[in-house]
């Protein structure tokens, strides 16, 4: 046939009208538009693009007018070299019953490395079904995890025998237990037990964990072999997460209120908790999920509102230690916490509490008329208000006088102040502007106390920061902001262990030369982290802690060589030597 003749039975047009290939459609397409000046939407129909999409490949191509534009991606390999190379020694292992990991870990040691999942690919390509399941013995010996006891009361041992643990220096915290007494704490709380893990020993595992500072219920599974851990809290073995979980979820808030009030009731005679005054705060605890019961609270540390558990917070300002903690509150209900913690303190320790130094978010100044009316001292700040910034912008130099801290190590000792009263919900407060304190703008505050001067005002609720420094504290060592669950009923539990735990901190450190003012993980760093040899005999139980840096100061504390009676062991004695 001649060239110049066209078939008739197969039209070449065909070929550029009907276009076989996404890329040469893509060309005709564009050509259609850009050479022939045909209208977009025709272009759209003709070629079986959507007007949208098609003007969304005119706009790539201006952008990118190059002849790779149409040219055609290369594929890939159509078969996976790896998987290849390993399938007939895959096909073998499974005919002798190898699981998909033992397979998975066979062939890395024979430099096949293939995971589990790829493993599990190849036998469904193959049609191979899964295995059943299989009894130890069945399995090909290989290493494995161990099954360690089931924690059970019953089943505690003190027959002689001597080990090594891991978790030496929580047996410093045994004689302030036994002063303590933590049975009655259990028992005054009524909290939840069971034959084989009673209250007080449940108790005792919660803040044992609490006191190491472990961050999570899954993160006791590290310490479930420490027999160590075990003899502290009284048991064959330290409960496992999974009982953790369940046992803080059967604690009622009343159950925690009450625990709280034991620990203040014992604690009394320590002079732990003068109740002079109190600093008090509030702090969110971030939830990172979804769930109904879990509101949104402003996170500090984050500086935006989420789902998390607002808790309240009272330290004691001489003691240093946490006194009061509730995380059962839902919104609307904070402003009036400070009032539960009056009525708390009135009705535990037998008296109001004298002086409060708070935030100016934490309540209202309904509620400071509240406090006035009950005779208690408060000290505040007022937020910056437009009209109180222009009231303090107007005020002449004349009105101001300068004042001298009593700080020596401040920068900034000599502040200006204006005294002022000012009336609010009907009571007469007294405000102080000062200025000059390192603030850009001034500082305002408002308190019911009328006889203190001017400088010791400033210099007590600057102590304020204790409480700051304490939350910075606990939610670094006490892993405050790890969620124990997505339930409050489970972080208000929580909170009270942080309260009790703390307070064992702070005992403890006042024994020990120069740390007294020192925060719980510096103690635990320098004093309680510290591996120890125990040796259970008939006469006693004695703790060696073995050679470090620090030791010399616990030598000298005076807590060595010191036996002391501990009920759960059956009023053996302990003694910590070195």
């Amino acid at each position: 046939m001649a060239i110049k003749q066209p078939n008739r039975l197969s039209d070449p047009r065909r070929f550029f009208l009907e276009p076989a290939s996404p890329k040469q459609r893509q060309y005709e397409a564009l050509r259609a538009y850009f050479v022939e000046a045909r209208p977009s939407a025709q272009v759209a129909r003709d070629f079986g693009y959507t007007p949208g999409s098609f003007q969304v490949l005119c706009h790539q191509f201006r952008h990118d007018p190059e002849v790779v534009f149409f040219a055609a991606p290369r594929r890939g390999p159509r078969e996976q070299p790896k998987k290849s190379a390993a399938r007939d020694l895959i096909i073998e292992l499974r005919k002798r019953n190898y699981s998909v990991y033992e397979i998975s870990e066979t062939l890395k040691e024979r430099r096949l490395a293939l995971s589990p999942t790829a493993v599990r690919e190849v036998l469904k390509a193959e049609r191979l079904a899964a295995l059943p399941r299989r009894l130890d013995e069945e399995r090909p010996q290989r290493p494995r995890a161990t099954v360690e006891a089931v924690a059970d009361a019953r089943r505690f041992s003190l027959a002689p025998r001597r080990f090594q643990t891991r978790c030496g220096g929580l047996f410093l915290f045994v004689p302030a237990l036994v002063r303590l007494q933590v049975e009655q704490l259990a028992q005054a709380a009524r909290l939840a037990g069971s034959k084989t893990i009673p209250a007080t020993h449940a108790l005792r595992s919660c803040l044992a964990l609490k006191l190491w500072s472990v961050e999570r219920k899954s993160h006791v599974m590290a310490l479930v072999a420490d027999e160590g851990l075990a003899l502290f809290a009284g048991l064959n073995a330290i409960p496992k997460k999974s009982y953790l979980s369940e046992y803080a979820s059967r604690i009622s808030h009343e159950q925690t209120t009450r625990l709280l009030a034991a620990f203040v009731h014992q604690v009394a005679d320590a002079a732990l908790l003068p109740g002079r005054s109190f600093n008090l705060d509030f702090h969110s605890v971030p939830y990172h999920g979804e769930h109904p019961v879990v509101e949104r609270h402003y996170v500090s540390m984050r500086s935006r509102r989420q789902s998390s558990i607002l808790t309240f917070l009272a330290q004691d300002a001489d003691g240093h230690a946490f006194c009061y903690a509730n995380a059962d509150l839902r919104k609307g209900e904070e402003a009036n916490e400070i009032l539960r913690f009056v009525a708390f303190w009135e009705k535990h320790h037998g008296e109001r509490p004298r002086h409060l130094v708070f935030d100016s978010r934490l309540t209202t100044y309904a509620n400071l008329a509240r406090l006035d009316a009950l005779g208690i001292t408060f000290m505040t700040l007022r937020r910056r208000s437009p009209a109180l910034l222009k009231e303090v912008a107007l005020l002449p130099r004349s009105a101001w006088r300068t004042v001298e801290l009593d700080v020596p190590t401040r920068k900034y000792r000599t502040p200006r102040v204006f005294d002022q009263s000012v009336r609010l919900e009907g009571q007469t407060f007294r405000q102080l502007f000062i200025q000059d304190l390192g603030h850009d703008e001034p500082t305002i505050l408002l308190t019911n106390d009328r006889r203190t001067a001017a400088p010791a005002l400033i210099t007590r609720y600057a102590k304020r920061m204790l409480i700051e420094n304490a939350l910075s504290d606990a939610v670094r060592f006490f892993h405050l902001d790890a969620l124990s669950s997505a339930v409050g009923l489970k972080v208000d539990f929580d909170m009270a262990l942080l309260v009790i735990a703390s307070g064992l901190y702070r005992l403890l450190a006042r024994q020990m030369r120069g740390y007294a003012d020192a925060q719980a993980r510096h103690v635990f760093r320098d004093l309680i982290d510290m591996p120890a040899t125990v040796e259970i005999t008939a006469s006693g139980i004695q703790v060696q802690f073995h050679r470090r840096a620090h030791l010399p100061i616990i030598i000298a504390s005076g807590l060595l060589n010191t036996p002391i009676a501990v009920p759960w062991w059956n009023d053996l004695p302990l003694t910590l030597t070195a």
